[in-house]
C-alpha cells in the first residue's frame, strides 16, 4: 500500500456477544496501527459502551464512543483534529452515558452495495435473556415510525438498490412504543416502488405469527426466508435462557413453512450454556433433526460480564462446548445441502452481484440459495430465472440462466409451479 493511500482514520464498530469479539477489537486495532502507525483510531459499538477504560488503555486508541454518542462520531473526530487548547494534554478520550439513557433511535441503511443494502429499522432488547449482554450494550427496544422508516426504503430504492435486508436487535418488535406493529411496517414497505426484493434478517419465533407467515407467503417481493433463533431444543435449557417460547410453539412456527414448501428456514443454536447436559444436547440435535429446517448459525458458548448465566452452576467445559458446537455445524452442512438438492431441476430468481470470483459471478435465489455462473457485466445488479443444475465444489449451485432479467414472482405462484 501506497503512503499516499493509507487511511488517516480508523472507525472500528465493535460487537460484545462473545468472548472472541473482545479480543478481536484489539487484533484490529494492531492491524491499523500497522497500516498506519500516525492513523486516528475511534472504537464505537457495544464493546465500547460495556467496558470503554479497558478499550481506552488499549495503545493506539484515541477515542472511544458509547451506544448514544456514536452517531455524533463526525463531530467528535473533527473535535479531536482541531487544535488544542492550552494546557489541555492529548490523550484517549471515552464517551459514553448510561444505557438506561438512551431512548431515540436512528435509522441507517449502508451505501457502499448497490445490489443489497441492510436496513436498521429497530435497535436495542427488552427480553433480558440470561447469556446475552446485548441489553446492557444497547439499551431498550427502540425503532422509527412506519413513516420514517419508508422514508429510508424511498431513499434506498433512489440508489439503484435491488434487495434490503431488514435489520434489528430485535427486529419482529418494531414500532411497539408508536403502537405500530412489524406487520404493518412490512405491509407498507411493500407498497414502495424501486425494490425489487425485501428479506427479513432475523425474527423471534414468539413474534413470527401466522399473519406475518402469511402475508409473506402471498407477497410479491418479500423473500420466503426465515432466520429465528432457537438456542437449545431442550425445554430446560430454553427456561434456564430466559426464553420466550418453548420447543412446541418453535416447532408449530417451523411447521407453517407447508404455506411456502421451498422457503428458506434457518436457526441460531449455542452450545454448552450452563447445565446442557449430554442429554439436554442430545434433546437439542434430535429436536434439529425432526423438525424442517434448512441451516443453522452455531455459536459457542462463551462467559459475559453482568449477565446472569454466568453465575450459574454446572458450567460445562469449553472443549465439550467445542465438540457439541462441531457436532451440529455437521448437521448444518447436511442439513444445507439436502435443501439445496431439494430445488435442483427447478428454476429460482437470482440477484447477482457485481463482483468477480475467479471467473464467476454469485448470487442468492429468493430463497437464500446461493448460486454461481460465468462471469456477465451484463447480469450484474438484476434478477434472472436460472435452472438450478448441480452443485459445485464449493457448494454452490449452478446452472443456466435466461436472458431476461425478470422482477420476483409472489411466492404463493413459484409454490404452485414447484
Amino acid at each position: 500500500m501506497k503512503v499516499e493511500d493509507r487511511p488517516d482514520v480508523f472507525v472500528l464498530n465493535t460487537c460484545s456477544v462473545t468472548e472472541n469479539a473482545d479480543k478481536e477489537c484489539r487484533r484490529h486495532v494492531r492491524r491499523f496501527q500497522a497500516i498506519n502507525p500516525e492513523a486516528f483510531i475511534a472504537v464505537v459499538g457495544c464493546y465500547a459502551q460495556l467496558k470503554p477504560e479497558e478499550i481506552a488503555a488499549i495503545p493506539g486508541v484515541d477515542l472511544v464512543l458509547g451506544a448514544n454518542e456514536k452517531f455524533d462520531l463526525a463531530k467528535y473526530i473533527q473535535e479531536r483534529h482541531s487544535p488544542l487548547s492550552l494546557g489541555e494534554v492529548p490523550g484517549v478520550r471515552a464517551y459514553y452515558s448510561p444505557i438506561k439513557d438512551l431512548k431515540h433511535f436512528v435509522p441507517s441503511w449502508n451505501a457502499s452495495d448497490r445490489t443489497r443494502t441492510f436496513l436498521k429499522v429497530q435497535d436495542g432488547c427488552d427480553y433480558f435473556c440470561s447469556f446475552c449482554t446485548i441489553p446492557l450494550a444497547r439499551g431498550r427496544s427502540r425503532s422509527a415510525t412506519i413513516e420514517e422508516t419508508v422514508a429510508q426504503a424511498e431513499s434506498i430504492a433512489a440508489n439503484g438498490v435491488k434487495e434490503i435486508v431488514l435489520t434489528g436487535v430485535n427486529t419482529g418488535d418494531f414500532g411497539r412504543q408508536h403502537d405500530q406493529n412489524f406487520l404493518q411496517l412490512i405491509e407498507a414497505l411493500d407498497r414502495v416502488t424501486g425494490i425489487d426484493r425485501f428479506r427479513i434478517s432475523s425474527i423471534e419465533p414468539n413474534l413470527c405469527n401466522d399473519a406475518i407467515i402469511d402475508f409473506v407467503a402471498c407477497s410479491d417481493r418479500f423473500a420466503p426466508h426465515f432466520h429465528m433463533p432457537l438456542q437449545s431444543g431442550s425445554d430446560t435449557i430454553l427456561q434456564r435462557m430466559r426464553r420466550r417460547y418453548d420447543t412446541a410453539l418453535y416447532a408449530e412456527r417451523v411447521a407453517r413453512k407447508d404455506r411456502m414448501p421451498h422457503a428458506c428456514i434457518g436457526v441460531d443454536v449455542i452450545t454448552g450454556t450452563p447445565g446442557e447436559t449430554d442429554d439436554e444436547f442430545i434433546k437439542t440435535h434430535e429436536f434439529l433433526r425432526s423438525i424442517p429446517v434448512d441451516y443453522l448459525h452455531v455459536f459457542t458458548y462463551s462467559e459475559r460480564a453482568n449477565t446472569t448465566a454466568v453465575r450459574m452452576e454446572d458450567s460445562v467445559p469449553v472443549d465439550v462446548r467445542r465438540e457439541r458446537t462441531k457436532q451440529l455445524r455437521i448437521l448444518s452442512s447436511k442439513l444445507q445441502r439436502a435443501f439445496y438438492e431439494q430445488h435442483l431441476g427447478t428454476s429460482r430468481p437470482v440477484l447477482f452481484e457485481a463482483e468477480e470470483h475467479d471467473g464467476q459471478m454469485l448470487g442468492f435465489t429468493d430463497n437464500y440459495l446461493r448460486v454461481s455462473q460465468p462471469f456477465d457485466p451484463g447480469m450484474t445488479n438484476t434478477i434472472v430465472p436460472v435452472n438450478l443444475e448441480r452443485i459445485n465444489g464449493d457448494g454452490h449451485i449452478t446452472g443456466n440462466s435466461e436472458t431476461m432479467p425478470i422482477r420476483t414472482t409472489a411466492n404463493h405462484q413459484l409454490a404452485t409451479a414447484l
